[in-house]
């Protein structure tokens, strides 16, 4: 992995606040190459340029991790909590968080059986015990997950309808969204309430980004 991808990777880190050790790191890098890899192959991701991935996707993805980490600490979660990251395709934000937050226990689910075998082998590969890829449909898993999150995938109706089932009693969810979608908030049905709308601003992309908590 070249030295201005690493040079760009610790910036954007720096950029969120965000102190990893070299190790996650180097996870990190070696995730961005496995997705440049597969997706010659199996047309994962539509971005294809490798400092284009690292700001579309990993730091995209890498700005819910402190948002996360202050709820599982508020909530008395920091060990063995477990995340469901739902249509997660190459990962994200799923792998993303699992690098980031090793005490996490990470689900990766996706209907299309080569993303969730990608995930399957990122784990492998990256050493991740604490990720696993499920090929399924969310609406037939069961939890208890204590955080369902999502990255682009669905309206938050449908986002919420299809994982409540899986949600842990007293958990989260987590969507994340581009502007602020008020016509999704208000479609949500009544027993679903948003507690916070909370912006986040991505290290070298100009586009509106924030994290839709609901409970």
């Amino acid at each position: 992995m070249s030295a201005a991808l690493e040079g760009a990777l610790d910036a954007g880190l720096a950029g969120l606040g965000l102190e990893l050790e070299p190790v996650q790191r180097g996870q990190l890098l070696s995730y961005l190459g496995l997705i440049g890899k597969w997706t010659r192959v199996y047309n994962l991701t539509a971005v294809r340029d490798p400092a284009e991935m690292l700001t579309h996707h990993l730091l995209d993805s890498l700005a819910a991790l402190a948002p996360l980490q202050r709820h599982l600490r508020s909530a008395g979660l920091e060990e063995g909590a477990r995340l469901l990251d739902v249509g997660s395709g190459a990962g994200l934000p799923g792998i993303v968080l699992a690098i980031g937050c090793p005490q996490l226990k990470v689900s990766c689910v996706d209907t299309v059986g080569k993303k969730a075998a990608f995930i399957q082998q990122a784990a492998l590969t990256l050493g991740l015990k604490n990720l696993q890829g499920v090929h399924a449909r969310v609406e037939s898993l069961t939890g208890p997950f204590e955080v369902i999150c999502s990255r682009a995938f669905a309206s938050l109706p449908d986002f919420t309808a299809w994982s409540r089932q899986a949600l842990a009693p007293g958990g989260v969810w987590l969507a994340m969204k581009g502007k602020h979608p008020a016509e999704e908030i208000a479609a949500l049905p009544a027993d679903v309430q948003v507690f916070h709308v909370e912006p986040l601003s991505v290290p070298g992309l100009d586009a509106e980004r924030c994290i839709v908590w609901m409970r």
